[in-house]
């Protein structure tokens, strides 16, 4: 079984194959990832793993989200984790979350394309890339989630 940062490095890289194959630009950093957990006790031990790795920065209703070690990463370097509790609506691995530069001309850009959709948030807004024929999903948020924590 691959541990938690392959994991996390697999979820990245394949967020970066779909991000590349709408073509938003290459070398844009990771900023945050996600893992979707699938079980209660899938979330248990992963809860155990990621503490491991770092310590637990914010409480969501949807899981918690760590400052981790640095891990590096395809798109660069991780510091943010997120471990979500299992949720029908999330089969894929996880996701990744971009920093895109010039945020209000990129979401000029691909709002009017199908896989795009706009996510309002308390605080900050993100834009959501997802294909059927990826098991992973794709985020850009603005600010940037470790900009609205302070990391």
């Amino acid at each position: 079984m691959m541990n938690l940062k392959q994991r996390v490095q697999l979820i990245v890289q394949k967020a970066t194959i779909l991000k590349d194959t709408y073509k938003i630009g290459k070398h844009i950093p990771v900023n945050y990832a996600c893992i979707f957990s699938q079980s209660q006790q899938e979330y248990d031990d992963l809860l155990k793993e990621a503490h491991k790795m770092g310590k637990v920065v914010k409480e969501t209703p949807t899981g918690f989200l760590f400052h981790i070690k640095p891990l590096e990463t395809i798109s660069g370097v991780l510091k943010l984790l997120k471990i979500r509790i299992p949720d029908k609506t999330r089969p894929e691995l996880g996701d990744a979350d971009f920093t895109v530069l010039g945020y209000e001309e990129f979401k000029q850009k691909v709002l009017g394309r199908k896989e795009f959709t706009l996510i309002p948030r308390e605080g900050f807004e993100m834009i959501e890339l997802m294909d059927p024929k990826f098991d992973v999903r794709v985020y850009f948020s603005n600010p940037p989630v470790g900009v609205v924590l302070g990391i």
